[in-house]
Parts: structure tokens; C-alpha cells; sequence
């Protein structure tokens, strides 16, 4: 009786390092092109991703132990690749980390005022999985760019994940991203070696308020988190029979979000597609236990937090379009579930292809990037249809 309860007693255990081996490495490339894009150095990018570990694993101590229940955060990886289509802003990467602190101020006042998420679900479902896909799109056609400038480099990274989707789609980015980073070892030995810091730092960073990043950034990036992770992420625990506490789930991770923001991370979240490992039957049989999982990602996360500096610096070393690649890898599998969303309904489909359109473009007029005028555009386009 020994030997067959130990392997369910361990599961816990096992899932809790999967999900968050699996949450950090499937999304690892997305956030640091995300930072980079908006102005961050490698330093910065590197402190960012530190503190989104630290954050989440913090909230996920508390709220496992709190509530005995199996509550997986995460950072934002929708919102990184909203960043990563944005482009610096006005006031550069200091104007980013005040977008960042206000997504975070918005997602406190979310569980202060739940009348404002009402008014985010207000937006058409097909408007704002447009938008995503809208963003998205640029960074998927990354390996495609990539694979033609460079295919003895790319390649192997692509095949890699190829074969595991065919085989271990669960493993297929993370197995990607062991072979990318192979990719960039061997490559940077021949071109003098990695340079940067490789232990734990963090960047701090004053923050600046400008109008255009506010908009532009910071209330995409809002609409994003919520959209696209934490109303998913509570649909995701009442699948598996477990109430996640709202109020005080958004208070977590605004809070962690808000501290985070000044040494460089962009958004803390539910987690919505990992948060599956943990509170599934992969966690054990035992409902009651699996809250053992998130504690245990959330001991996990720290260890990554440490390593976190090291793999920016190996990455940011590696040769052109590795990352990216890796990155755009990441996104096909939420770039088709959002074009899907976006445009099966034949009602509001011209308002969302619009949407679509212009958050593609990736244009930016005042000083706004085109998240924010895809939304605009698209609500405009199904107001007037509707009247007609």
C-alpha cells in the first residue's frame, strides 16, 4: 500500500514544478521582448523579470496557504506581447514603468470598485480577442523572418517544436527554449562569450506619467490582463469545483503589480493556462491536497527568480531573431484561439476584423500605439452597425 500511495502523495509536488517550469519557459522570450520593446536595457528587462517571479510566487504563497485551494498566478504573457507590438513610448522606459504602475493602481481599484470590471466585460468578447490578435500577429511571423535570414540557427528551434507538438504539445515551447538557448551557447562561444550580469539585481526605475503611455500602454494592458487572464483564469478553477476569491485575488496582484512596476515588471495576473497543471487531476486525487501544487510553484518560482538574470543575459547575447522566434513559437497556439474568437460569430465580424486590422498595423498617431485606436476603432465600427 506504501508503493501505490507515494506517487500520489508526490504529484503535488510534480505538478507544482511543472507548472511552473512550464509557465516560465513557454513565456520566458515573450516578456523579455515585451521589456525590450518599450525601452528596457537588458539589465532592466533581466530586474523585470526577477520581480515578476518574486511577485507572483510571493501571492501564490499566500493565497494557497490562506485558502487551502490550488490558486496559480502568473505574469502577464498577453500583455508582454501586446508590449513587444508597441514600441518605446514617449518619455521611453521610464513612461512604460508609470503605465506599469497604473495597470496595477486599476487592477487594486478593480477589487475596490468591481463596477469597473463590469465595464471591461462590456466590450464585445470578439473586440478585444481582435485587438490580441491584432498584436500578436508580428511577433508570430518572427520565426518566419528569422528561419530566412538565419536557418542553420533557427531551424533547429522550430523543428524542435514541432516535433514535441506532434508528440508533447505541452512540452513543445519549453523544449524550444532549452534548444534555443543550446543554439545561443554554442553560437556566443565562437563570438567572444556572453556579456552581462549573472547575478540577481534589480533596476530600479522612476516612474513618469505621460498621456500617450497611459493610453497607449496602460489601459491596453489592463483590458488585456483581464480579458485574457484573470476572467479565464476563474473560469479555469470553477472547472475543477474551486471559488477563487475575487477581491482579494485582484488586491494581490494589484498590489504585487504596483511594487513590481518600479524595478521593471509589467503586470501579475490568475494564471489561466498553467493554472490547469495545478488544479487538475494532474495535481493528485485529492482535491483537498492539490493546493500543495501552487505552493510548490510558488517555491519553484523563486528558484527561477534567481536564474532569471543569468538566461536574459545568455539570451540577449545569442545571435539575431533566436528569441524572437522562440517567442513567436509561444504565441500561435493564442493567436489562433483569438482569431477564432474574434471572427466565429457572424454578428459584429466586420467590427472585429477592423479591430483586428488596426491593431496589425501597428501604428501610433499622437503618440498612442495602435492597441488603443484598434479598440477605439473597432467599438466605433460595431456602434454604427448596430444602428444601422
Amino acid at each position: 500500500m506504501h508503493d501505490a500511495a507515494t506517487p500520489s502523495r508526490s504529484q503535488p509536488i510534480t505538478a507544482g514544478v511543472l507548472t511552473a517550469l512550464v509557465g516560465f519557459t513557454s513565456s520566458f522570450a515573450v516578456v523579455l521582448a515585451g521589456l525590450t520593446a518599450v525601452g528596457a536595457s537588458p539589465a532592466q528587462a533581466a530586474s523585470g523579470l526577477l520581480v515578476l517571479c518574486v511577485a507572483q510566487a510571493l501571492g501564490m504563497l499566500w493565497m494557497s496557504r490562506r485558502h487551502r485551494i490550488p490558486l496559480s498566478l502568473a505574469w502577464s504573457t498577453p500583455g508582454a506581447a501586446l508590449l513587444a507590438g508597441t514600441g518605446v513610448p514617449d518619455g521611453g522606459w521610464p513612461a512604460a514603468v508609470g503605465a506599469f504602475v497604473v495597470v496595477g493602481l486599476l487592477i487594486l481599484l478593480t477589487a475596490l470598485w468591481p463596477h469597473l470590471g463590469d465595464l471591461i466585460a462590456m466590450i464585445p468578447a470578439p473586440i478585444a480577442q481582435a485587438m490580441l490578435a491584432g498584436v500578436l500577429l508580428s511577433l508570430c511571423l518572427a520565426p518566419v523572418r528569422a528561419v530566412v535570414d538565419d536557418p542553420w540557427v533557427i531551424a533547429p528551434v522550430i523543428l524542435t517544436w514541432l516535433a514535441l507538438v506532434r508528440f508533447a504539445p505541452r512540452l513543445a515551447v519549453p523544449a524550444a527554449f532549452v534548444v534555443a538557448l543550446v543554439v545561443i551557447v554554442i553560437w556566443t562561444a565562437g563570438h567572444g562569450g556572453p556579456t552581462g550580469d549573472w547575478l540577481p539585481r534589480i533596476e530600479g526605475t522612476v516612474p513618469a506619467f505621460e498621456v500617450g503611455a497611459l493610453i497607449g500602454i496602460a489601459l491596453p494592458l489592463y483590458v488585456v490582463t483581464m480579458a485574457s487572464q484573470n476572467v479565464p483564469g476563474v473560469a479555469v478553477m470553477a472547472s475543477y469545483g474551486y471559488q477563487v476569491p475575487w477581491r482579494e485575488t485582484m488586491t494581490v496582484t494589484g498590489l504585487g503589480t504596483v511594487a513590481g512596476a518600479f524595478a521593471g515588471g509589467h503586470a501579475v495576473n490568475l494564471a489561466a493556462i498553467t493554472a490547469a497543471i495545478s488544479a487538475g487531476p494532474d495535481a493528485g486525487p485529492d482535491p483537498k491536497r492539490r493546493w500543495i501544487a501552487a505552493e510548490t510553484a510558488a517555491w519553484s518560482y523563486l528558484v527561477l527568480a534567481v536564474a532569471s538574470v543569468a538566461l536574459t543575459t545568455l539570451a540577449v547575447s545569442g545571435p539575431p531573431g533566436v528569441v524572437e522566434t522562440v517567442a513567436g513559437l509561444a504565441l500561435l497556439g493564442t493567436l489562433g484561439a483569438s482569431l477564432s474568437a474574434a471572427v466565429s460569430a457572424t454578428e459584429g465580424r466586420e467590427a472585429a476584423v477592423v479591430t483586428f486590422v488596426v491593431a496589425a498595423s501597428g501604428v501610433s498617431v499622437a503618440g498612442i500605439g495602435a492597441a488603443f485606436w484598434a479598440l477605439v476603432a473597432g467599438l466605433v465600427t460595431a456602434a454604427v452597425l448596430r444602428r444601422r
